[in-house]
């Protein structure tokens, strides 16, 4: 009866779309502009083809109340978050929940041999998990249903 939890990488797969990333040189609007095309809250920062951070709406936020900031010509890496979290991409959907609330993330990176594969969101993650546990209790109903004890027969 077991019901198997999804791995990272197929929650990636199944949720689709690639990483959005921008260059460390680029400035908040560029960054912007991509985030509202693409429909994500977030965008990754690149040094080459390595991630060094992101850029949430948080950080928008954040920055909007600072009368010096300006987004058209303010750069990208000077605003970014750094310091990402990653997981491996055979972490179950329960194990990222954990590390989603244990440390309070909004965003994780997956992780595949070094490579970063793809950053599913919360809801991603509770979908997933949420689903795992509709399936068990579908099956258990199915098991506890009324017609089965109606239709049981005794073995002789």
């Amino acid at each position: 009866m077991a019901t198997d939890v999804k791995p990272a990488e197929q929650i990636l797969q199944e949720k689709g779309g690639d990483l959005i990333a921008v260059g460390e040189e680029a400035v908040i609007l560029e960054a912007l502009k991509i985030m509202v095309e693409s429909k994500v809250g977030s965008i990754l920062v690149k040094e080459g083809t390595r991630v060094v951070g992101i850029y949430t709406e948080r950080d928008l936020s954040r920055n909007t109340i600072n009368p010096e900031f300006d987004a058209a010509t303010t750069q990208i890496s000077e605003v970014m978050t750094i310091g990402l979290r990653y997981a491996p991409h055979t972490d179950t959907a329960f194990d990222l929940m954990d590390k989603f609330l244990g440390l309070r993330l909004r965003h994780l990176l997956i992780d595949r041999n070094g490579e970063f594969i793809g950053m599913p969101s919360i809801g991603d993650v509770v979908r997933s998990a949420l689903q795992t546990k509709t399936d068990e209790l579908e099956q258990l109903q199915e098991i506890a249903n009324w017609e089965y004890y109606e239709e049981w027969k005794p073995r002789s």
